[in-house]
């Protein structure tokens, strides 16, 4: 008997470091995989020397894979004039692809698949009815110029899914009262972190690690470092977050932002005009293993998100024992404890200041274990393999009734 396919779709080149909690949930179900799986991957590439158009067999965490690159992004972090989603459905247009099971990660580029046979799944990372009427930079979400056509778009595709799956609590209510289902195909599905990368240090160890960092950025030996791990994006608002160390007015503290993105420019000369050269430093992109060791020596993370599902970053920070301080966006306020971190009460340099500051000035109220202990239930290997054993049974059902319609026939 042949093994179960599963086909993903997504704007991702499998080979490259790319920032992004899509990205890593799609990681973590290949590194995660069953052995009894044949998993396909269909992404762009950024690599030139890459063939366009054709299979190819590739290793991603020493496991083998099928990779079709539809593609050519030199950085996908950088939006241009046209958006990478719909250069990603033009691209698969025309192509023949049925699989046991696929799995799409945005609804768009569904729409070339209606003839496409398998079993479809929808990943809803975000809180769909705030992502589309969002306000603010209008390259935050381009269809919130076109509300009433996404929801068309999305009552066109949607039907078209045997399962929907949904991080965010709020998205999963709109879409069981939008789309009424007696199947209970709209699921809600825990977000994932690798705890093979992410984890805690020991207190001595974790003073070793940030002394090391302090001494090769040539800083005080009283630097308290604050991590952002994210894309400069309009979405997660990370002016934001460089204004209220601005306001913060504390030069013991030092922001450690990982990630790139067309806000990059803007960053600096906020940076600049600010006066804050020697408080934040871009470190650009960084693969897991370098992001866990960033977050590991520092004393929280902080998000200024305009809107999330529920951030990886935020599960990967709390497994390494670090508290998180984050604008209310997405499922971080409902995870969160009075031991784990602190939500931002409103969007403002000063309010996001003041909520970093309880959390520097008190690290015992927010102790390592807490933090840690809370992310478990989000461990990859466990969440992960509950899907991947849901769909195998799903699958053998399957295959029986085709054996009997087969020998009845």
């Amino acid at each position: 008997m042949l093994n179960p396919s599963l086909t993903i779709f997504y704007q991702i080149d499998p080979l490259d470091v790319s920032i992004g909690g899509i990205q890593t949930t799609i990681l973590n179900f290949i590194k995660y995989a069953p052995q009894d799986f044949d998993i396909r991957l269909v992404g762009i590439t950024s690599r030139k020397e890459c063939s366009i158009g054709s299979w190819q067999t590739i290793l991603v965490f020493n496991k083998q894979i099928q990779y079709l690159p539809i593609l050519y992004i030199e950085d996908d972090n950088i939006r241009g004039l046209i958006p990478t989603t719909l250069k990603f459905l033009l691209a698969l247009f025309g192509k023949d692809l049925n699989s046991d099971f696929l799995h799409f990660h945005r609804i768009e580029p569904s729409l070339a698949s209606f003839s496409w046979h398998g079993e479809k799944t929808l990943f809803i990372h975000a809180d769909i009815k705030k992502q589309v009427n969002s306000q603010g930079d209008n390259k935050t979400f381009l269809w919130r110029y076109l509300p009433s056509a996404y929801f068309l778009l999305e009552n066109m595709l949607i039907k078209q899914f045997s399962y929907v799956l949904s991080c965010n609590s709020e998205s999963l209510k709109y879409l069981q009262k939008t789309y009424f289902s007696t199947k209970g195909c709209y699921q809600l599905i825990r977000n994932t972190v690798d705890d093979e990368i992410f984890f805690p240090l020991s207190t001595q160890l974790k003073d070793q690690k940030r002394l090391q960092l302090i001494t090769e950025m040539e800083l005080s030996l009283k630097t308290h470092f604050i991590a952002y791990v994210g894309r400069l994006h309009p979405q997660k608002d990370p002016l934001l977050l460089v204004r209220s160390i601005a306001e913060l007015d504390d030069a013991n503290i030092h922001l450690l932002m990982i990630g790139v993105g067309e806000l990059k420019e803007d960053i600096q000369l906020e940076i600049k005009n600010l006066g804050l050269n020697r408080q934040v430093t871009l470190l650009g992109s960084m693969n897991s293993r370098e992001i866990a060791d960033i977050l590991r020596v520092s004393d929280l993370l902080a998000l200024t998100s305009v809107y999330e599902g529920l951030p990886m970053v935020v599960l990967e920070a709390l497994t390494c024992g670090i508290p998180i301080v984050s604008t209310d966006s997405g499922e971080t306020s409902k995870l969160l404890t009075k031991k784990t971190g602190v939500i931002i009460p409103t969007r403002t340099p000063k309010s996001t200041a003041d909520s970093l500051r309880t959390v520097l000035e008190n690290p015992q109220s927010y102790p390592s274990q807490a933090c840690a202990q809370l992310s478990s239930p989000y461990w990859a290997r466990l969440v992960v393999s509950e899907v991947y054993n849901d769909m195998r049974e799903r699958w053998k059902d399957r295959q029986q009734l085709s054996e009997k319609t087969f020998s009845t026939a």
